[in-house]
């Protein structure tokens, strides 16, 4: 079993979201086949406290625009790691400092990762100044 088509679409709205807002090392999981409580896991991060908060308000907006609202929303206060449970998505936004100690991406390193297309613009970039 993968993650449904429902859950592939949200997941790409708030990575489309949070690449807005400038968030860094997006990565999504596909956690399907480890967890009954959700399909995806999206994982990104933010340098300063208010960019995690700015992040974390476009990915919500976005979402509502798609008829989604959070089932659960943790962490808002401190702004170093929210977590929006969505059911199907669980989005985490750390501030770059909690990411690195906490390495949740280790933790989910066996599941299949999912495409995204903020990540596909990012490596152009990346390749285009590279290039130069």
């Amino acid at each position: 079993m993968s993650a449904t088509d429902h859950a592939l679409q949200i997941t790409r709205a708030a990575a489309a979201a949070a690449s807005g807002k400038l968030a860094e090392n997006i990565e999504a999981f596909d956690v399907s086949e480890q967890l009954a409580i959700a399909d995806v896991f999206l994982v990104l991060s933010g340098r300063t406290e208010r960019q995690v908060g700015a992040i974390v308000d476009a990915v919500e907006d976005r979402l509502v625009e798609l008829g989604e609202r959070p089932l659960r929303r943790e962490g808002h206060g401190t702004n170093r790691w929210v977590l929006l449970d969505y059911g199907d998505l669980v989005v985490h936004v750390m501030h770059v400092d909690d990411r690195a100690m906490y390495g949740l991406e280790r933790l989910w390193s066996d599941c299949p990762t999912i495409e995204l297309e903020a990540n596909r613009a990012d490596a152009a970039a990346a390749s285009t100044v590279d290039g130069q």
